[in-house]
């Protein structure tokens, strides 16, 4: 293998991993937009999401019609690779804990300010109590 083939070979794996990069953070944020509540993740888990969706719902797309031939980045493989992203979000929220609130966000920040009024005075009353 001569240093020009190595060099185009590393070039086109390259340019093939940011095209799923790319693809697979657009599956992820259309994911993330359809399902509705809080998300548990950032930026690199909507990427990670979108990838593996995409690799789930082609793969799920070809194993119920081995006929059909579906590109990753195409408009069947898009809605495709959103369905898988969608399925694997609704998994990770599930596992995460994040779709069962006891409280809604409101409550939470309510309680959050009371328990920081509380240790506010809880600090001045030490104070006090050891300055007399």
């Amino acid at each position: 293998m001569s240093e020009v083939e190595f060099l185009e070979i590393l070039q086109s794996s390259i340019n093939e991993l940011l095209r799923w990069v790319g693809f697979g953070t657009l599956t992820g944020l259309a994911a993330k937009a359809i399902m509705p509540g809080r998300d548990p993740g950032g930026a690199i888990s909507t990427m990670l999401i979108g990838i593996g969706g995409s690799v789930i719902g082609c793969g799920t797309a070809l194993f119920f019609w081995r006929d059909a031939s579906i590109d990753p980045i195409s408009v069947k493989g898009f809605f495709a690779a959103v369905f898988g992203a969608f399925t694997l979000l609704f998994f990770y929220r599930l596992l995460s804990g994040s779709f069962f609130r006891e409280t809604s966000g409101t409550e939470d920040r309510w309680i959050s300010k009371v328990k920081k009024r509380l240790r506010k005075r809880q600090v001045i009353e030490d104070l006090l109590r050891d300055a007399a």
